[in-house]
C-alpha cells in the first residue's frame, strides 16, 4: 500500500516549488534589511572578500528561523490561492475529500519543518549569533580604508586632518596638500603644506607612509603658546623639497574572540540558557540575602541600643543625658560644622551604596529576563510556521486568487502585524511590564484563534471575504439602498396592458397620498410604540407589492422614457421604519439602553422621512408613466 497517494505528491510537489522560492526571496530580504543596519561597519573598511562572505554566511544563518515564518505563509497562499482559482480545491472537495484531508501531507511537512526550525535556532543559530556578534564588532573597531576626498579635511587617520585640492587617481599624488597634526601637547601641534604628497601603506599594514615634496612645516615650540599673544608665539619653520612620515595605524582586520559573546542570552541553547537563569536567580537571591542580613543587621543593633536604656543600671549612669536642643546649642559652631559634614558625608555613602546595589539588581534583573524571553522565543517561531500556515492554506483556498499580486499584499500585512504584536509584546517582557510568557506569547495568542476560525470557514465553504456580503451589510447598518437598473429588454414575448398599467398607478398615486396626509411621516415617532409595542405596517407592503408587480410588467415595454422613469422609482423597505430588529427581544433590549435606543430612534425618524420622500417619487414618476402612455402609445395603439 502507497503511503503518499498521487493527490498528496501533487500537493507537495505545489507547494515545494513555491516554498524554495518564497524562502529565498524573504530570507534575500531580510538579509538586506540587516545589511543596512550595518552599512557603516561595511562601507569604506577595505573588507575582504573572505570577511564579507563569513558575514553574510552567519547573518544568513541566524536569519534562517525567521525568513521560514513569511516564506510558509506566502507558499500556502499562493499554493491554494492557485489551486482555488483553478476550481482544483472545488473538484477534490466535490469528491468528498474535506480540506483536513487536503492539507494533511503539508501539515506534516510543515510540522517537520516547525521541528526543525526548533532545532535550528536551538544548535545552530546561538553559535551564529556569537560568531556573527564577534565580527560585527571587529568590524566596527576597523580601521577605514584610506580614500581621501577633495576639497574637504579627512580625519579618518588618527591625529591627523587632511585636505588636497587636487589628487591623481592613476599615480595616486595628491597636490594642494595641507596637513594639520592634533598631538597631545602644543608642542606635537604642527602644521604642514606641501605642493604634492603620496599616501601609501606599509607591507604589515601597521603603519602609513607619507612622502612630502616642496613645502613647510609650522610647530609650536612652547607649551605655553595658548596664554601668550600671537605676537609672542614662538614656533619653527622648517622648508623641505623631500620628507618622509611613518604614521601609526593598523590596517590588519583582526577578528574578536567570540568568547566573549557566550554570555548573551541569543548566544545560549535551551540548556545553557537554563543554566544561567539558575545562575542569576542566584546571584539576585544572593544579592537579596545580603541587604537583607544588613538591614536586620542594623534593627537588631537599633534594639540592643534600646534594651540597653531601658535596663535600670544603664538607666541610672546615662540619667543626666540632655535633651537634643540643649546638646545642640553646646556645641560649638565647628563643632557643628564637623557633624554636619560627618552626617552628610553618611547620607552621601549610603545613597550611593544602594544606588550600585540598584544598578546591579537592574542588570541581573534584565539579563535574567532576556534569557527567560529568549527561551519562550525558541518555542514560539516553531510555533509560528504552523500558526502562519494554518492561516495562509485555508485563505488561499477562500480567495481563491493566486498569482503574486494579492497574496503577496495579504502575506506582507499578516507578518507586519504579527511583527507588530511580537516586538511590542517581548519589549513589555523585556522591561518587565507584563509577565514574561505572556509578552513573548502574544503573537501566538493572537494569530492562533485567526488561523483556526479560518480554517473552520474554509472547511464549511463559508464565503468570508465574500465582498458583496460586506458591502449589502454597511449599506443596511446606514441605511442605504440599492438603485433600479433596468435595461431594455432585447426579446418581449408580451407588450404591456397600458390601459389596465394606467389605472393601477392612478390607484398607487391616491394610495401614497393618503398614507402621507394619514401617517405624517415628518413627525417624530412614538418611543413606546416603536421599542415596545411594534404594529405591523401593512398598508406600506401592499404599496410594495403592487408597485413591484407594475415595475415587472413595464420592465417590458420597448419605450426608453418609461425605462427611465421606472429607474427612478425608489426600492421601497416596507418594515424599515417601524421597527431597528426583526426580533421582539432585540428591540425591547435597545430600547431599555437610552443612548443605544436614540440612536435607533433617530435613525427610525430618519426613515419615515425618507418613506414620505418615496412616497412622493412613486406619485411623481407614476404621473410621468401615465403621460407617456396616453400622449404616445394609446395613441399609436
Amino acid at each position: 500500500m502507497r503511503v503518499l497517494k498521487r493527490l498528496d505528491l501533487f500537493i507537495l510537489k505545489a507547494f515545494l516549488q513555491l516554498f524554495a522560492a518564497t524562502f529565498v526571496i524573504c530570507l534575500f530580504v531580510f538579509m538586506m534589511q540587516y545589511t543596512w543596519r550595518y552599512i557603516d561597519e561595511l562601507i569604506g573598511k577595505g573588507l575582504s572578500t573572505a570577511v564579507l562572505s563569513r558575514f553574510f554566511w552567519y547573518m544568513g544563518l541566524t536569519l534562517i528561523p525567521v525568513a521560514l515564518m513569511p516564506a510558509i505563509l506566502l507558499a500556502s497562499l499562493i499554493t491554494f490561492g492557485n489551486m482555488g482559482e483553478k476550481l482544483e480545491v472545488l473538484s477534490m472537495k466535490a469528491a468528498g475529500i474535506p480540506l483536513l484531508r487536503i492539507l494533511q501531507p503539508l501539515i506534516i511537512l510543515v510540522c517537520l519543518l516547525s521541528i526543525g526550525s526548533f532545532y535550528f535556532q536551538n544548535k545552530v543559530t546561538p553559535e551564529a549569533a556569537k560568531q556573527l556578534g564577534a565580527l560585527v564588532w571587529s568590524m566596527k573597531q576597523k580601521s577605514p580604508e584610506l580614500d581621501i576626498p577633495e576639497g574637504i579635511f579627512y580625519s579618518e587617520i588618527p591625529n591627523l586632518n587632511i585636505y588636497v585640492e587636487k589628487k591623481d587617481k592613476n599615480t595616486g599624488m595628491l597636490y594642494g596638500v595641507m596637513i594639520y597634526t592634533n598631538g597631545s601637547t602644543q608642542e606635537e601641534t604642527q602644521i604642514v603644506l606641501a605642493d604634492s604628497a603620496k599616501l601609501q601603506g606599509t607591507e604589515d599594514k601597521m603603519h602609513l607612509m607619507l612622502t612630502l615634496y616642496n613645502g613647510e612645516r609650522f610647530r609650536n615650540m612652547d607649551s605655553r603658546s595658548a596664554n601668550m599673544m600671537k605676537a609672542e608665539v614662538p614656533y619653527m619653520r622648517e622648508t623641505f623639497t623631500h620628507e618622509i612620515d611613518l604614521i601609526d595605524f593598523d590596517g590588519n582586520f583582526n577578528v574578536m574572540d567570540a568568547s566573549l559573546f557566550a554570555g548573551n542570552a541569543q548566544t545560549k541553547d535551551l540548556k545553557s540558557i537554563q543554566l544561567g537563569i539558575d545562575s542569576l536567580n542566584h546571584l539576585i537571591d544572593s544579592t537579596g540575602h545580603a541587604v537583607y542580613d544588613m538591614q536586620l543587621q542594623g534593627v537588631m543593633q537599633r534594639q540592643w541600643k534600646a534594651s540597653i536604656k531601658d535596663s535600670p543600671k544603664v538607666a541610672a549612669q546615662i540619667s543626666d543625658i540632655q535633651p537634643f536642643d540643649s546638646l545642640y546649642k553646646a556645641l560649638s559652631h565647628e563643632e557643628l560644622q564637623n557633624t554636619f559634614r560627618s552626617a552628610t558625608a553618611k547620607v552621601r555613602q549610603l545613597g550611593t551604596e544602594y544606588e550600585f546595589r540598584a544598578l546591579i539588581s537592574n542588570e541581573d534583573n534584565n539579563s535574567l529576563r532576556k534569557h527567560y524571553v529568549e527561551k519562550h522565543k525558541k518555542y514560539t517561531m516553531s510555533l509560528a510556521c504552523l500558526i502562519f500556515f494554518f492561516i495562509g492554506a485555508p485563505l488561499g483556498a477562500i480567495i481563491r486568487k493566486g498569482g503574486l499580486g494579492m497574496p503577496v499584499i495579504i502575506s506582507v500585512s499578516i507578518f507586519i502585524f504579527y511583527y507588530i504584536v511580537n516586538v511590542s509584546g517581548e519589549k513589555m517582557a523585556k522591561t518587565g511590564q507584563w509577565y514574561i510568557p505572556f509578552g513573548v506569547w502574544l503573537s501566538s495568542m493572537v494569530l492562533a484563534p485567526i488561523g483556526i476560525f479560518l480554517t473552520y470557514k474554509s472547511n464549511q465553504d463559508s464565503a468570508v471575504f465574500n465582498i458583496e456580503g460586506y458591502r449589502m451589510f454597511f449599506m443596511h447598518l446606514l441605511g442605504l439602498r440599492e438603485s433600479r437598473k433596468l435595461n431594455r429588454k432585447e426579446v418581449i414575448i408580451k407588450d404591456p396592458d397600458y390601459k389596465q398599467i394606467c389605472t393601477a398607478l392612478v390607484q398607487l398615486q391616491n394610495d401614497c397620498q393618503a398614507y402621507v396626509t394619514e401617517k405624517h411621516l415628518i413627525r417624530m415617532p412614538n418611543y413606546k410604540k416603536l421599542f415596545f409595542e411594534y404594529e405591523e405596517d401593512t398598508a406600506v407592503q401592499d404599496i410594495n407589492t403592487r408597485l413591484e408587480d407594475i415595475v415587472e410588467e413595464l420592465h417590458n415595454s420597448r419605450d426608453a422614457v418609461i425605462l427611465g422613469a421606472l429607474n427612478e422609482l425608489p426600492i421601497l423597505v416596507p418594515d424599515a421604519h417601524t421597527r431597528p430588529f426583526r426580533d421582539v427581544r432585540y428591540n425591547k433590549i435597545a430600547g431599555l439602553f437610552f443612548p443605544l435606543g436614540l440612536f435607533f430612534y433617530l435613525r427610525i425618524w430618519r426613515y419615515r422621512v425618507r418613506l414620505r420622500n418615496d412616497m412622493g417619487t412613486i406619485q411623481k414618476q407614476a404621473q410621468t408613466i401615465i403621460e407617456r402612455i396616453e400622449n404616445k402609445i394609446l395613441n399609436e395603439i
